[in-house]
């Protein structure tokens, strides 16, 4: 073992806590954890849970090398603390110190990319008569989920190391957590160090204070400073990107206003990057700190300074430039002898979609038409209806469409039994509720598609949301956040010639009409098909049931593929109501301010949003629902193997 590996591994050391209840010096250990800021400790949520599931704001200690402290909980993952077990994706906490104390703070990485192979797994473990450190040769030799790290079956890990930290010699960066041991078995679980950016805002917190300290060049009690036992004999070649550059950077970047949207991160890395995708899917990125997580592969400081050179475009032309970082860069970009090549780290422009709007114009009313194939990114939720399962249950899958290729799925339901359709806003208000958080744009919300079959299609999925609590300003509602569209599960898969036929003589026009469905008297399938292509069917009763759906299954034969309906109570027999006739007129009027196909989703949204607000006369649109079915873009294909209700 180097004499630089024993020095980082006493600040690891020194980093390290364990946690245990508020009282004497021999209280049992409840788990271990780590200093990732000044007065924020990570740990596992399971080893907090069993004394913090029925009062959070319990206060207990945090102790460690020089720390003896009162702690509470700040925040953790957990969706529910009375369920059987924490899910390993979690399975983290964030714990806040009462009061000021000086202490050491670990190393984070901010590569996404789960670490693979031999590093070090730490954490505390009980006496008699007190806690003990320990620190274990592991090796991560395979991954569970999105952010699982599986510890290979013949590491010890003691009783008490959960929530400590998973230790890279290699880099000199902590990469994970320590969830748990095998039960009668050497080896165990992590969770990759990627997962603490479900936190959201307090994740941003939590990594600028983290930023901010290590840029400061913090020195230990032993004289040691973390990032510079990290450089190696090479650190000061300017063709190089060494861990004293990425500390300063990191540093200058915690200083400016976070990223408005995680998108923003992605464009700016890419343009860094030349336009090339880095290898894998992309994670989440909620920080500056996270696109530059991206820019490794190369290594090459141009490529991270053209990234930072970007950032400080883009904080400058919304009035929050840093000269400290413009000045910084060029300092740096003096280093490297390659001058020829600097042009590409000096020469940069934004690109036109993260340039700030105009002044005096309000994203709110700006109308955002749909996307079609390769115009943007949509995300798709399919609901699929278990089998002979009474009352009906559904399965669920999440695909998400970047826009540049072809969609890939997010997330898949893990239960063995389906949803019932009230259990599905509780389901998937973490999977889906945050894969939206996470793709929304500035003004730019992402839409959502979900995929039902016809006898579904009242199901009120505009009226979801996912937020308990939504701020004042910000419409809490799906359908008047976004842009949100039904699409019919049954056209999954290669879209026929009617349906294409129809979509391309609607999309030429930009002029569109009402067509009360079904027409009066019987419901004839012939008057679908002849339909003029600029006239919209429109029902005032619902789609999935009775008349309303035999109407709609002969709108989708016909190849119909944009439709408006009231999901509302409707009489099955006789004469439409006065209300109908009030409902067809106000969509006529409505469909008169389309430009062209595409606008028609946003401006529901707006009606929606209108709603939302309560202002006066818009309350008519509330029970409307609407299919906006392109064929080009066709929901991904059924699975060969029948979904059937278990046993």
């Amino acid at each position: 073992m180097s004499e630089r590996g024993d020095r980082l591994f006493d600040l690891v050391r020194a980093a390290t806590v364990h946690l245990l209840p508020a009282g004497g010096k021999d209280s049992p250990l409840w788990g271990s954890g780590f200093f990732v800021a000044p007065g924020w400790v990570l740990t596992a949520a399971h080893v907090l849970r069993p004394y913090l599931a029925a009062d959070r704001t319990v206060l207990f200690r945090v102790r460690g090398e020089g720390v003896d402290a009162e702690a509470r909980l700040a925040e953790w993952l957990i969706t529910d603390p009375r369920g059987p077990k924490v899910p390993l994706a979690e399975d983290l906490a964030l714990v806040r110190l009462v009061g000021e104390h000086p202490h050491e703070c670990v190393w984070l990485t901010d590569r996404a990319a789960r670490h693979s192979g031999a590093l070090k797994a730490c954490g505390y473990y009980p006496g008699p008569p007190e806690a003990h450190f320990r620190m274990v040769d592991a090796v991560i030799n395979g991954q569970e989920d999105t952010h699982g790290l599986i510890i290979k079956p013949d590491i010890d890990l003691q009783s008490g190391m959960s929530g400590g930290p998973l230790f890279d010699p290699a880099t000199g960066a902590v990469v994970g957590l320590i969830k748990s041991r095998r039960k009668e078995k050497d080896g165990g679980k992590a969770v990759a160090i990627a997962a603490l950016r479900r936190f959201g805002e307090t994740y941003r917190t939590v990594m600028a204070a983290h930023d901010r300290w290590h840029g400061e060049e913090p020195v230990s009690e032993s004289g040691d400073n973390w990032i510079d036992l990290q450089g190696g004999p090479t650190a000061d070649q300017g063709a190089v990107w060494t861990p004293r550059d990425r500390r300063e950077a990191l540093a200058l970047l915690a200083e400016l206003p976070p990223p408005p949207d995680e998108p923003t991160v992605n464009l700016i890395a890419k343009k860094a990057r030349s336009g090339s995708q880095w290898p894998g899917a992309t994670p989440e990125l909620r920080t500056w700190r996270d696109g530059h997580g991206l820019l490794y592969e190369g290594a090459d400081p141009l490529i991270f300074l053209r990234y930072l050179r970007l950032v400080e475009a883009h904080a400058r032309a919304r009035g929050a430039g840093s000269a400290l970082l413009g000045d910084w860069i060029t300092k740096r970009l003096r280093k490297d002898p390659r001058r020829p090549l600097h042009a590409l780290a000096q020469d940069v422009t934004l690109p036109d979609e993260l340039r700030p709007p105009p002044e005096g114009t309000g994203p709110e009313r700006v109308v955002i038409s749909y996307p079609g194939p390769g115009e943007g990114p949509v995300v798709a939720l399919l609901l699929d209806p278990v089998i002979g399962a009474q009352p009906v249950r559904f399965f669920w899958q999440i695909w998400y469409d970047d826009g540049d290729g072809l969609p890939e799925v997010h997330e898949t339901d893990p239960s063995v039994h389906g949803c019932r359709p009230d259990e599905l806003v509780q389901a998937l208000r973490v999977p889906l509720g945050g894969l939206l958080e996470s793709k929304d744009r500035e003004g730019d919300p992402v839409p959502l598609e979900v995929g039902l079959p016809a006898e579904h299609f009242d199901t009120a999925v505009h009226r979801w949301r996912f937020a308990d609590i939504a701020a004042l300003n910000d419409p809490g509602h799906l359908g008047a956040r976004r842009r949100l569209v039904l699409r019919a599960l049954e056209r999954r898969g290669y879209p026929d010639n009617r349906w294409l036929d129809r979509w391309q003589g609607m999309t030429a026009g930009r002029r569109f009409e009402g067509w009360r469905m079904p027409p009066p008297g019987a419901v004839d399938p012939t008057g679908y098909r002849t339909a003029e292509r600029h006239r919209i069917p429109v029902m005032c009763r619902p789609a999935g049931h009775g008349t309303g759906n035999v109407a709609m299954k002969h709108a989708l034969n016909s190849g119909h593929a944009v439709a408006l309906w009231h999901i509302g109570p409707h009489p099955e027999r006789g004469a439409c109501l006065p209300e109908c006739d009030t409902l067809h007129a106000r969509v006529e009027k409505f469909l008169e301010t389309l430009g062209s196909l595409a606008e028609l989703p946003d401006r529901l949204r707006h009606v929606r949003q209108d709603i939302s607000e309560q202002r006066p006369g818009s309350t008519w649109a509330e029970p409307l629902a609407l299919l906006y079915d392109d064929p080009r873009r066709p929901l991904p294909a059924e699975e060969t193997e029948t979904v059937d209700a278990p046993l």
